[in-house]
């Protein structure tokens, strides 16, 4: 619909008419009372810290990221239920009016950031880095199209994080744990225990009777939702990225040929040596102490009188770059097993000894063509992407379907039948078709048969996508699903079985009984584990038990279901260990490390809330559900 509005508005009667409606528009709001979008807390606004507005479009675009970002770790797309079952809606919120309120604190302090400081803030990033080391602008263009930002929002949000920065980096500064609660934390975190425990799997639990229809019906009724058929979309997308766009790009060798002889330095390996080099504040020093070297004195023994280790003097196999220019020229046009002549340098005068070279390897074409005309595939597909992402977005304008675009614009449109909001087909197996990171299924889901969708970013291009049909969620028959139910009851039967066999034993040890008697009674072994911490994962100990078994005294009894209700651990701890803590190793280090981290969070934390509170926070909650699907 806002293309169509586009377009109609290019003209000089388009102009005319969209003058008029939106006239009438602006005085209906008047009429009827919706001029609060003017006046202030408006329905497009999901938060307000004090003057500071959190915009409906600009909170979906935080929480789309976000969403994303969490689905390209967990290689698939995370739906809106599942985000707001793991609270992410309100996480989000939280950190979104967080950073809100130290906006608006930096904006009253006056605090600001030059444009230069942000550039160099941004090109001394290593992710933005080269091959040759240094700030790469393709690299950097590409990297933050990936991530959904444009160069302008990108330093606009940078600029933000360097504000904040300034004062988070202030409130946090120079706290310290005390000694107390590092030694608590220590001992919490180096406390070991050892457990002997017995599996009761189906063997355990006897036979199981097939249920009786009458059973099985019942069962289903009461267990009806866990079998519902969940809502299916049809789907249709395009991708057009320099990924896909490169696959049937051609590239000629003399092109290729040409950027490689461009690039061969950093494609070759270079010549290294291994180098020993002593610096000398002087170049008589140097001098004595060269004709000492050459009467069989060696570098270490040297550098030992000296008051240097191993690592001082000797500098490993480097290449040329990695030295001072004027010891590399010197060192590099020695032969092995050569001192050099004393070499004046920024540092000093030093003097250097070749112990061993190796040659280095020049870049052959033939082995790098393919990997240069990739790339340099890559690149011209991604001028090519812009053109069609206008044509494509012309084609839209007009009304046009993705399918029937993509085939006009010679585009491979990818149909999906059925899929539901977690990615699967009906047969309930991972819809194979959607490109790795893609969150086309989410998005369809928050979207509507006919509704002309806005492009997801994607891998430096753009996925259009139609929602072509909607199949509702309903109840199954118990024939659609009955080896389902059966194959369900039957886990129940055996978790059940295994519960009541495991809260026995527990009885009998409790009373004085012996692990082992009772494991020989139902033909079972004992087993053992020792030596573990609470963060260790022992060979064949789940995770739950380890849990379970810091929370059991000593001699203490136990049991605990193993994921998939088919298995029941019943346990015993045998000891406990609370060795004493070293408070000079690297693991006590780390952790006071993490407690600092963990106290500048809380510091800051209570800072921002007493900002959001002073300055004053609203929330509409109507336009966060919007955003976040909880009103569908």
């Amino acid at each position: 619909m806002l293309r169509g509005m586009r377009k109609a508005s290019s003209n000089w009667v388009g102009k005319t008419i969209m003058a008029v409606v939106m006239g009438v528009l602006i005085i209906s709001f008047g009429i009827w009372g919706i001029a609060d979008i003017f006046r202030g807390f408006g329905q497009s606004t999901v938060a307000k810290v004090g003057h500071t507005e959190i915009s409906l479009n600009e909170f979906r675009q935080i929480y789309t990221d976000r969403l994303q970002q969490i689905g390209r770790q967990f290689g698939r797309p995370l739906t809106p239920e599942q985000a707001r079952a793991f609270g992410l809606d309100r996480q989000v919120l939280q950190q979104t009016i967080a950073e809100a309120a130290l906006d608006e604190n930096a904006r009253r302090l006056g605090l600001g950031q030059s444009d230069e400081q942000i550039r160099q803030l941004i090109m001394n990033d290593p992710n933005f880095n080269g091959v040759d080391g240094k700030f790469d602008a393709n690299r950097f263009q590409s990297l933050i199209r990936n991530f959904g930002y444009t160069e302008q929002r990108y330093v606009a949000e940078q600029r933000k994080v360097a504000l904040r920065r300034q004062i988070t980096g202030t409130i946090g500064a120079g706290l310290e744990p005390p000694k107390a609660m590092l030694d608590v934390a220590t001992r919490f975190q180096n406390e070991q225990r050892a457990i002997e425990f017995v599996r009761l799997d189906t063997a355990q639990a006897g036979t199981i009777e097939a249920p009786s229809p009458e059973a099985l019906a019942a069962y289903f009724e009461d267990h009806k939702v866990q079998f519902r058929a969940p809502e299916y979309r049809k789907i249709v997308f395009a991708v057009i990225s320099p990924e896909e766009i490169a696959k049937w790009s051609d590239v000629s060798d003399d092109d290729a040929k040409k950027l490689f002889e461009q690039r061969k330095d950093q494609l070759s390996t270079p010549e290294k040596r291994h180098i020993y080099q002593i610096v000398f504040p002087n170049a008589a020093d140097a001098q004595a102490a060269r004709e000492r070297l050459a009467g069989g004195l060696s570098f270490e023994d040297l550098g030992k009188e000296r008051g240097l280790n191993a690592t001082d003097v000797d500098l490993g196999l480097v290449a040329k770059s990695a030295l001072e220019s004027a010891v590399g020229d010197a060192a590099f046009a020695l032969a092995a097993g050569e001192i050099s002549q004393p070499i004046q340098g920024r540092l000093g005068v030093s003097i250097v000894k070749v112990d061993k070279i190796e040659p280095g390897v020049e870049a052959d074409y033939a082995k790098f063509a393919g990997d240069v005309k990739r790339q340099i595939a890559t690149e011209r597909a991604r001028v090519k992407v812009g053109e069609l992402r206008d044509k494509m977005e012309d084609e839209r304008g007009a009304g046009t379907s993705v399918a029937d675009a993509a085939q006009k614009l010679g585009l491979t449109a990818v149909t999906i039948d059925a899929v539901d909001r977690s990615g699967r087909a009906p047969n309930g197996q991972t819809v194979a078709n959607i490109p790795q990171g893609l969150d086309v299924v989410s998005q369809a889901f928050n979207s509507d048969v006919g509704v002309d969708n806005d492009p997801i970013s994607f891998k430096g291009g753009y996925v259009w996508y139609d929602v072509v049909a909607i199949t509702p969620s309903r109840d199954r028959n118990l024939d659609e699903v009955r080896d389902q139910v059966e194959a369900r009851w039957r886990q129940d039967q055996i978790a059940t079985k295994l519960k009541a066999k495991a809260t026995e034993m527990v009885q009998k040890l409790e009373q004085g009984g012996r692990l082992a008697d009772e494991a020989a009674a139902i033909n079972a072994k004992v087993e053992t584990a020792s030596g573990f911490k609470r963060d260790d994962t022992p060979a064949s100990v789940p995770a739950n038990i380890v849990a379970a078994a810091f929370r059991t005294a000593k001699d203490g009894v136990g049991q605990a279901p193993v994921t998939g209700g088919g298995e029941v651990i019943v346990y015993r701890v045998t000891d406990i260990v609370d060795p004493a803590a070293d408070t000079a190793s690297d693991a006590v280090k780390k952790l006071k490390d993490s407690t600092d981290r963990s106290l500048t969070d809380e510091q800051v934390a209570s800072y921002v809330n007493k900002l959001e509170a002073d300055i004053g926070t609203t929330i509409n909650q109507a336009a966060f559900a919007q955003v976040t699907g909880a009103n569908q």
